[in-house]
């Protein structure tokens, strides 16, 4: 039976020439490090934007009023114009040129923005330009945490979970794994990275560590973090089971839609609300 994890680590990898192969175990230990030490490891991707921290704990908050909403936006010029960017591209359908976040927020409601606003802020965080190894792998990255998140807030209710924090751990759960590739971008120069099973397991788990390490750096709700951590553990909490499951048909679709062998079959065994979500995840413009 295909293993998802191994089978998404080595497409990441993609099939460009290297020379020779860097050191496994130097790799493992710089990432144990930064795993101790998660303010280097945040040094090595961008931040996410100082207002996310706030804009989280607000739209938490059913009753926030819509103005103070929009005020606190407001603050990051930046990620406003990225925001009504979004909105007004055909994923939204718009029927009326969205102007202002006030705008936005009547056409996405509440859940709608705070998802749209999650996603726009952790963009560059997993897209931003990197070393060799972390340029190739980003795009996938990036793809792969958006139908995560989505997968995983779709998944979320029939758990017990909350659909935001699922959405959040989603795009998260990444950030670990680009400062990985990114570190051994410094270790490997133009080595390949290794593909051992052991070494693919070992970097996969210290990606996730540091991840959810990072994420309680950035202020993150601790649910989030504790997801990112419990996700692979058997009797996990709620939100743990929805971003695991999240992040097995995210990598799945993927694999499927890269014509992996293996992937068909382990598609067409999903139960029907896993098979549900799974579909959802080919129709989404990311």
């Amino acid at each position: 039976m295909l293993d998802l994890d191994l089978a998404f680590f080595r497409w990441l990898g993609g099939a460009a020439a290297h020379v020779g192969s860097a050191p496994e175990q130097l790799i493992l230990d710089e990432l144990a490090r930064l795993a101790r030490q998660p303010e280097a490891a945040a040094d090595l991707v961008p931040r996410v934007p100082a207002v996310i921290p706030q804009l989280l704990r607000s739209l938490r908050d059913d009753g926030i009023p819509a103005a103070e909403l929009a005020r606190q936006v407001a603050q990051d010029v930046t990620l406003v114009a990225e925001v009504i960017r979004e909105v007004n591209s055909p994923y939204y359908g718009a029927t009326a040129k969205v102007g202002t976040i006030e705008g936005a927020l009547m056409l996405l409601g509440q859940n709608g923005l705070r998802m749209l606003l999650a996603r726009v802020a952790f963009r560059p965080v997993i897209s931003a330009q990197g070393g060799r190894l972390a340029r190739q792998a980003a795009p996938q990255v990036w793809s792969q945490s958006e139908k995560c998140a989505a997968a995983a807030s779709m998944a979320a209710p029939a758990l017990g979970a909350d659909p935001f924090e699922a959405y959040l751990a989603g795009l998260m759960q990444n950030v670990g794994l680009i400062v990985a590739f990114r570190l051994a971008d410094q270790v490997a120069g133009a080595a390949a990275l290794p593909q051992s099973d052991a070494f693919a397991h070992a970097l996969m788990d210290s990606a996730r560590t540091l991840s959810a390490r990072i994420a309680a750096l950035w202020e993150l709700p601790q649910p989030v973090s504790g997801a990112i951590l419990q996700a692979g553990m058997a009797g996990a909490a709620p939100l743990a089971q929805a971003l695991r499951e999240g992040d097995r048909l995210s990598k799945l679709r993927l694999l499927l839609d890269a014509g992996i062998e293996g992937a068909s079959g382990l598609a067409a065994a999903l139960p029907a609300t896993q098979a549900r979500i799974f579909d959802q995840l080919a129709a989404r413009d990311d």
